[in-house]
Order: structure tokens, then C-alpha cells, then sequence
């Protein structure tokens, strides 16, 4: 049932235990949907419910509806709070895995000597079938007990589930072979029994199955502990943010000491040390100290950067360097590892369309599986054949039968690659948007902050020949510029800086601004300017201000005591991963199209350098959104990538939104993907990354269908031994997680890059 118009919707997470199977998702979502106005998405996988509902609804209420269902419920603990265990990391193993794991190892130690005694008639002694009896017994009653509880408990609720198959297979299994031992002849002495793939018929004693009824338990308890083991890889990348949190962290008090506190009682303004070698508590603002920080972690970015006063650090990062003092502006659930944290769990509870689809067949699966089993029992005893051979057909359709596998094949895909990208450094909010990324046609393009750096920098220094030369010319000229306030200014401080390695630049004295010209000041003895260009230039510097004007940058002209020494081209450079990423893009077959509220020539000299044909410049807010809805009414499906708030409403407006993860909030916010390393290259490894993630999801149905397709009516016809079925079910959804666990490992493909100018 829908919601009220105008009611508030609230959504709340729900830790579900005790689902098996896919038919048990679509039983848990059926119920929670009953309540009035609640909408719920279960992931198998992660075994997460996210429910969206009134907030009239209280979560108990809906950990109780859970809880009619036959399941358990309870409000899971954030992510980041979790305490990463001692050892290896990944959290100290629960007692229900221990028990589990300890009832794989008995069953194993009693069900093989059953097996390999029956599967070799040379190995068969004098009474062979009473031991085997006796070691068959504790597995069909203690070992197979989990999935007689949950066929039970689902029964209770008129529910069944692929332990109502498991449980039926067992019990008819080692029903028939008490009949045979007892009742049938099968409990002489010196009985022999051959093993054969196929079932054949009696002579005249009935056959025994103890063989399938250790074989089941077995086959399916290993299963889903390697199924679980597996699936505990996909969400290796949560586990791996959730360490990155600091456990606590040495605040610097007014007076220079410092005391340890528990990082929850951290608070924004205050300031706590960061040693080399140590992680950065929270995100924070550098006061004191420089060093290098390593961001590969948080953000996927490879080469340290080097931070100062004033540099922003982000929680989580690793300094390599020197002591930091870092003023905290961000903590708790507002710091960017918590973002990303978030974004990658919302990531992995949806689910794609085909998931859908698979969940919808889930639903009326086992029913159907049941009707099937009950059909082919029927039809043999119908036929006249042996009653053992009926009852073998119909154990070897509910044992066969895989519904886990249509349940797994999204969401450990999706698991792996959310995690996958997170390291990437691509955050994606759903399987929508990886199917938007793996459609689409064009991208729309922002200049400054996405292709472009966003900061003036130095781009080329001329000199004249026979001058004091380039390095000269540019100490001199950023000493001089130390006065300035303008933004070139500052860009050539910066960069002279730079090119000094560190050093101190010489004093200025006598400085005084050029309204509208420049700067000039004595350093060193000498008088420098720092001035707009005028027509006295030598030659070769009137060819560079002419390359410098048709790029779109800023020329200036250095005179040492009235002498022509240089000229300081200054402008906002490519990045330069957009080379390669345009490229890149589009070999990939998509439109690049930019579109900036930039002026038109140097809006054309980043399209030239990158070979970008569609420009689009003077660009507003309005004109973008406009630009997208063109694009969309043209057939094309368009993603938007920008990192400003006048980027919003494309962003909102397009097929799929991409943020900067160095963008603002309200540009992430409108989002649908954010590159947190602010690398535009980033958006090609998204698409690649999406394609090979639902190739995987599709590769994962095809096989899971398949399977059920092709193994149940063999298994109707007599052409399945009971025990062959429970290891190929088992098989099929170790199968099913393995082949998602391969995109943990995926990595981006290297492709010579064009240069356009």
C-alpha cells in the first residue's frame, strides 16, 4: 500500500538473520510491504533490510514484522563504529560462524566414511551398511538440524524456503534407507550395494541412500560456508574505511600539552597532533607544520600531497612526513571517510532490474520446486517403477533445485564493485547509476575545477636571449609580487616559490600597485615591475604574447631597472589526467560536450588542447540544464559532470549525475556518482568499471537460470543421483560468488594517449 500524499517518509536500516535464499528476501519484503504505506529492499548478500516508511511507524515495529516472517530483525550499528578486530581486521568471528564452522567439521568426519563405503563396493564388509547407518544418523538429525528448524519455523509462517528442500531431501533420504535397513532386505550381513551416477533399478533388495543423506548436509553446510566466506570478501572495502576511523587521538590543549581522548568526544575547533606515520583523526584544517600525506586509501589517489598552514587534510589519510597540528572541522557522521562510507553502503543495498526479475521468479520458486518433486513421485509410481526409484527422482529435484543463486547474483556482484570502485576512487549510489553509466552516449563537461585545475598558475616563462635568464627573472619577480594581493600575483609568488624549491625569497622594499598595470618594488638593489604587456617587446617575446593571448591566458611583462627580461604567461591549466580521459571517453563511444560559463576564447583553447568539438560557453545555470534537455529530446543518454553549485541543476536534470569529489556539497548532493580524487579519469575508469559489473550481474542470472533449467528435469527424469544434486547446488552458488569476487581484482585498462595540442 502507498504512502498518504504529504506523508514524511523515513528510512531505516534492519539487520535480518536467518535468510537462506532469495525466496526468503521476496517473503521478508511481501511482509514489511503489508504495512501501510512501507516500501523495503533486502540484500541477500549483505543481509540488510532498508525499509522506507511513515514516521508513524516505529522501527520496532518493524523489527517485529521481520520477526512474524520467521526471521530475525535488529537495528544495525554504523559502520563506522564498529570496532575493527585485533589480528587480521576482519572483526573477531561470531559465535553462530564458530558453531557453524564446528558443525561442518562433524558432519564432514561422519558423512565421508559413509561415502566412501558406499562409493566403492570393494571397501564393502561384512554388515558396512549398519555403520554407516550409525555415522549417517547424527548427520540427518544434528548435522542437517539448521535446516529442519527453518523448514519447520517457515512452515509456521506457510512459507518455504530452500531449507524446506534441504530438510525434505534429508528426511527422505534416511527415511527410505531405515525402511530399506529394517523392512526392505537391505540390513543382511553380507549385503552389497554398487554406487552408480544414474539410479538404477532394485533386484529384488531394496537400495539404501544413506550416501545422500550425508552427502546433503554436507555438500550444503560447505557450501554456504564457502558461500559465506566469499561473501565476506565483497565487503572487504567497508571493513577497510571502517579501520581507517581512529580509535583516539592526542588533542594539543592552550598550553602546549596534550591528553589523550576517545575520538566520539572530539569536537570541531579543536586541535590534536598527527605524527608521522599516524592517521589523520578527523578532517581538519593544517595550523601548524608541513609535510606529505598519503590519500591513496580514502580517495584512490596515488602520489602524496603535500600539505601546509592553511591545507586541508582529510580524516583517514596517512602523514609521511612531518608533525601536523590540525585544527578539526568536520567529525563524526559530517567527515568525508563517513560520506564515503555511507554513499558505499546505500550503494549496495539496491538492486538492478534484472535482480528484479530474479527476485520476482524467487518468490513462487520453491512452490513450484515442491509441486515438481510431488509430480515426479507421482509419475513413477504412476508408471510402475520401483518405489525407490520415484522416491530418488523426487530427493534429487529438492535437492537440486538452486534458488540461492538468483539471490546472490546482484548483490555480491554489486558488493564487490562498490568496493572496487570506493578504492578507485568513484563512489556510486546505486545499480541505477550503474546502469546510467553503462549506457551512456554523452557527457556534458564543466571547465574550471573539472577539465581545468581551478587555480591561476604559471603556464609558460619566456626570456630573451642574453638576459639574466628564466630562473633569475622569476625569483625577482616573485619577490616582488610577495606584496600583492591580485590572484596573478599570487600565482607568480607561488610558482616562483616552487621553482625555488622552498627557498626564501629575497625582501621587497619601496612596493607600490599599478591600478590596472602591475606591481614594482626594489629587490635585491634592483627596481622590478611586473607589468601588463605594452607594444616595446623584443621579437621573441612578442611571438609568445601572441601564443599566450590565442590561449586564453594571462601575459605579463618582467622589466629588471627598466630592462625587457621576460614575460610570465599565467591562466588555469588542464588537468592533466582530462587528456587522456577525453580520449578515453570517446574511444569508449561517448560525446564529450563542454559547457562553461567561461569566456569564449579561453572555453576554446580547452576544447582545441583536448579535442573537444561541442563548446558551449557564457554558459548560466539555466543555459546548462537547457543544454541537457536538448541533448536528452536528441536521444542521447547524458551524464553531467561538474563541481559548482551552478552545476546543481544539470546535474539533477541529466540522465546520471557525476560530482568532484573537490566540489561542493550541494554539487555532490545532486549526484548520482562523485570521483572523489578529483581526477576526471576517474569518470573512464566508472564506465569500465560498470560494464564489467553488469556483464558480471548478467553472467551470474544466465547461470543461475540455467542451472535450475537444466538440473531439474534431469532430476525429474531419474538422470540425477540425490547426492551428485546437492553438490552441484552447492556448487552453483559458490560459483555465482566467486565470479563476482574477480571484479575485487579488476583494474582499469591502460590506452595510449592523443594529444591534440
Amino acid at each position: 500500500m502507498g504512502a498518504e500524499p504529504g506523508a514524511v517518509l523515513v528510512t531505516t536500516d534492519l539487520t535480518v538473520g536467518g535468510m537462506t535464499c532469495a525466496a526468503c528476501v521476496t517473503r521478508v519484503e511481501k511482509k514489511l510491504g503489508k504495512l501501510d504505506g512501507v516500501t523495503a529492499t533486502v540484500n541477500l548478500a549483505t543481509g540488510m533490510a532498508r525499509v522506507s516508511h511513515p514516521a508513524g511507524i516505529s522501527p520496532d515495529e518493524l523489527v517485529a514484522t521481520v520477526e512474524k516472517a520467521g526471521y530475525t530483525a535488529a537495528l544495525p550499528e554504523p559502520p563506522m563504529k564498529q570496532e575493527p578486530a585485533d589480528g587480521d581486521g576482519d572483526g573477531d568471528e561470531s559465535e553462530g560462524a564458530r558453531q557453524e564452522r564446528h558443525r561442518l567439521i562433524v558432519t564432514a568426519l561422519l558423512a565421508l566414511p559413509v561415502l566412501v563405503l558406499s562409493m566403492a563396493p570393494g571397501l564393502q564388509f561384512r554388515n558396512w551398511q549398519w555403520l554407516c547407518f550409525a555415522l549417517a544418523a547424527p548427520v540427518a538429525v544434528w548435522g542437517a538440524w539448521p535446516f529442519h528448524v527453518r523448514a519447520v519455523r517457515g512452515l509456521r509462517h506457510s512459507a518455504a524456503t530452500m531449507d524446506t528442500l534441504v530438510s525434505l531431501g534429508v528426511v527422505a533420504s534416511f527415511a527410505w534407507s531405515s525402511y530399506a535397513l529394517f523392512l526392505g532386505g537391505a540390513g543382511d550381513p553380507g549385503m552389497r550395494m554398487p554406487f552408480t551416477f544414474v539410479p538404477t533399478a532394485s533386484d529384488g533388495v531394496a537400495h539404501i541412500y544413506l550416501e545422500a543423506a550425508v552427502g546433503v548436509p554436507l555438500f550444503v553446510l560447505a557450501g554456504r560456508f564457502l558461500e559465506a566466506r566469499a561473501r565476506h570478501g565483497t565487503g572487504e572495502a567497508l571493513r577497510s574505511l571502517a579501520r581507517l576511523t581512529a580509535k583516539e587521538v592526542p588533542v594539543r590543549e592552550d598550553d602546549g600539552s596534550e591528553r589523550l581522548i576517545p575520538i566520539q568526544e572530539l569536537r570541531a575547533g579543536q586541535v590534536f597532533a598527527v605524527r608521522p606515520g599516524e592517521r589523520v583523526a578527523t578532517d581538519g584544517q593544517v595550523t601548524e607544520g608541513s609535510s606529505a600525506v598519503d590519500l591513496s586509501l580514502v580517495t584512490g589517489e596515488c602520489e602524496p600531497v603535500e600539505v601546509g598552514p592553511g591545507s586541508p587534510v582529510v580524516g583517514g589519510a596517512v602523514n609521511a612526513g612531518g608533525l601536523l597540528l590540525v585544527r578539526a572541522t568536520a567529525v563524526g557522521a559530517d567527515t568525508q571517510l563517513a560520506r564515503i562510507t555511507r554513499l558505499v553502503t546505500e550503494a549496495q543495498a539496491g538492486k538492478a532490474r534484472a535482480q528484479r526479475l530474479a527476485d520476482s521468479v524467487a518468490g513462487v520458486f520453491v512452490p513450484v520446486v515442491l509441486a515438481l518433486a510431488v509430480t515426479a513421485l507421482g509419475f513413477w509410481l504412476g508408471a510402475g517403477a520401483d518405489p525407490q526409484a520415484a522416491i530418488t527422482a523426487c530427493v534429487a529435484v529438492l535437492v537440486v533445485a538452486c534458488p540461492c543463486a538468483l539471490g546472490l547474483a546482484t548483490p555480491t556482484a554489486l558488493m564487490a564493485a562498490t568496493g572496487r570502485g570506493a578504492q578507485l576512487g568513484v563512489l556510486v549510489t546505486g545499480p541505477q547509476a550503474l546502469e546510467g553509466l553503462q549506457h551512456l552516449d554523452a557527457v556534458v563537461l564543466d571547465k574550471t575545477g573539472t577539465l581545468t585545475t581551478g587555480h591561476m598558475t604559471v603556464t609558460r616563462v619566456t626570456a630573451v636571449l642574453e638576459g639574466l635568464g628564466s630562473d633569475a627573472v622569476l625569483r625577482l619577480a616573485g619577490a616582488v609580487e610577495q606584496g600583492s594581493e591580485h590572484p596573478l600575483g599570487r600565482a607568480v609568488c607561488a610558482y616562483a616559490r616552487r621553482e625555488s624549491g622552498e627557498q626564501r625569497l629575497p625582501d621587497v622594499s619601496g612596493f607600490s600597485a599599478l591600478p590596472g598595470r602591475g606591481v614594482r618594488g626594489r629587490v635585491e638593489g634592483r627596481l622590478v615591475e611586473v607589468l601588463a604587456p605594452d607594444e616595446d617587446l623584443p621579437a621573441v617575446l612578442v611571438d609568445a604574447l601572441t601564443a599566450s593571448e590565442s590561449a586564453a591566458r594571462t601575459p605579463v611583462v618582467v622589466r629588471v631597472d627598466g630592462a625587457v627580461e621576460a614575460l610570465i604567461e599565467v591562466g588555469d591549466v588542464v588537468r592533466p589526467g582530462s587528456y587522456r580521459a577525453v580520449d578515453r571517453l570517446r574511444r569508449l563511444g561517448i560525446r564529450p560536450v563542454l559547457a562553461t560559463g567561461d569566456r569564449e576564447a579561453p572555453a576554446r583553447a580547452v576544447a582545441q588542447a583536448l579535442g573537444i568539438e561541442e563548446v558551449h560557453a557564457r554558459c548560466t545555470p539555466e543555459g546548462k540544464a537547457a543544454l541537457v534537455r536538448e541533448l536528452r529530446e536528441q536521444g542521447y543518454r547524458v551524464a553531467v559532470v561538474g563541481d559548482g553549485v551552478n552545476d546543481a541543476a544539470a546535474l539533477a536534470g541529466a540522465d546520471l549525475g557525476i560530482a568532484m569529489g573537490s566540489g561542493t556539497d550541494v554539487a555532490i548532493g545532486a549526484a548520482d556518482v562523485t570521483l572523489v580524487r578529483g581526477d576526471i579519469e576517474a569518470l573512464v575508469d566508472a564506465v569500465l568499471l560498470a560494464r564489467r559489473t553488469l556483464g558480471t550481474i548478467r553472467t551470474n542470472l544466465v547461470w543461475a537460470f540455467g542451472y535450475n533449467v537444466v538440473t531439474v528435469p534431469l532430476a525429474m527424469v531419474g538422470l540425477l543421483n540425490p547426492m551428485l544434486a546437492a553438490a552441484a547446488m552447492s556448487a552453483s552458488s559458490v560459483l555465482v560468488v566467486a565470479n563476482s569476487l574477480r571484479l575485487r581484482a579488476w583494474q582499469p585498462s591502460s590506452i595510449p594517449v592523443r594529444r591534440y595540442a
